[in-house]
């Protein structure tokens, strides 16, 4: 577990950055807050670990919800925004492009 800013990220190995036991590459600098729980993860493999329940995606019509944190200066993203975005609109931070290969775990 680690703070960003006012966030509390759960995971295992969680920097201050959050980077887990899983994702630890450069870009790998976004936490999410989880649909079914609203609890922030650095992925979908930290919250297997240790919520005591299933994930559930976010649906489409709720694209506007704050559920994404870039780890590097706390800006809160809607999901809109960062499935648009390879940077962190407030800070620059880059994002890690092959996170896009697990949109379908977090987002319908």
């Amino acid at each position: 577990m680690a703070r960003v800013g006012e966030t509390t990220v759960h995971g295992l190995m969680v920097d201050g950055e959050t980077r887990c036991e899983h994702y630890h590459g450069p870009l790998d600098v976004i936490a999410l807050r989880f649909a079914c729980c609203g609890d922030w993860y650095p992925c979908h493999l930290c919250h297997e670990a240790i919520a005591d329940h299933d994930a559930r995606q976010w649906a489409r019509d709720e694209r506007e919800t704050p559920a994404v944190l870039c780890g590097v200066c706390g800006a809160l993203l809607s999901i809109h925004a960062y499935l648009d975005a390879q940077r962190c609109p407030a800070c620059s931070a880059g994002f890690n492009p092959g996170c896009r290969t697990h949109h379908h775990l977090y987002f319908d």
